[in-house]
């Protein structure tokens, strides 16, 4: 009989301590929507980022999906996000529907964007067309070439005031990226926020754009946005630059 009642007793603290932990959670503030192409030679970049983000979303109370392709994307699947993190995916390989739901999603302000390196990868690739409506959102442009053999390089920021920099040294190294250069400055088109000086290179290469902007934002659309094209090696995940830009980023484009 004793027993029984201590049972029940250590139940009903059990009981009592889930309600509690129930009612005391607060809900998610926002959701994301993170897009992500495992595998190859991003798959590094992409657990480094993974893990952090994890951690960075549960600090700061919002929710994220992880998905890793396209096939169930469109407008009222977005509907359920704040916040679409394109953190390495091309833009290619989308449904036509994914493609009219996204475009809507970054036309109509329906969320903020966030997009890491791969994002520019434009042009004709692997069977499939330019995708021109994204090209204009980056503004016009197509890939041309890229520093394969990985370099760090100093990146100067343009815009000191803008909240992405909040917290941030007027220059800085990124370590070890794909340095992607394009047919031409996207920066007609975009507010830059930041540029790498090309001569800080290490190691040095002769692959350049003269100026080369590096992070921007289109202000022509209502969705919040912003493209970095860091975004290749698992390393730029140990700069404390890197990750107060990339939280930053989220929570600015997320509207918090």
């Amino acid at each position: 009989m004793k027993n029984r009642i201590i049972n029940q007793i250590v139940l009903l603290i059990l009981v009592f301590t889930v309600f509690t932990a129930n009612v005391n959670a607060k809900p998610p503030k926002f959701k994301a929507l993170v897009l992500t192409e495992r595998g190859g030679g991003h798959e590094g970049f992409v657990v480094a980022a993974l893990a952090w983000l994890n951690d960075f979303s549960v600090n700061h109370n919002f929710e994220i999906t992880i998905i890793n392709n396209l096939k169930d994307v469109d407008a009222d699947y977005l509907s359920n996000y704040k916040l679409f993190i394109q953190l390495n995916y091309p833009p290619y390989a989308w449904t036509d529907q994914s493609k009219a739901a996204f475009e809507r999603y970054i036309e109509k302000g329906r969320g903020g964007w966030v997009g890491f390196h791969h994002a520019t990868l434009l042009g004709e690739f692997d069977g499939f067309p330019m995708w021109n409506w994204f090209s204009g959102f980056m503004g016009g442009i197509r890939f041309k070439s890229y520093i394969a053999a990985r370099a760090s390089g100093t990146v100067h920021i343009e815009d000191k005031k803008h909240p992405i920099m909040k917290g941030l040294p007027a220059s800085f190294v990124i370590p070890d990226d794909e340095w992607y250069t394009f047919d031409k400055n996207p920066r007609s088109n975009a507010k830059v926020l930041a540029n790498v000086d090309e001569a800080s290179y290490q190691p040095a290469s002769s692959i350049k754009m003269g100026d080369h902007p590096v992070i921007w934002i289109n202000e022509k659309m209502k969705a919040r946005n912003v493209y970095f094209l860091m975004g290749h090696h698992a390393n730029l995940l140990k700069s404390e630059e890197f990750k107060t830009m990339f939280g930053n980023a989220i929570l600015w484009a997320a509207g918090k």
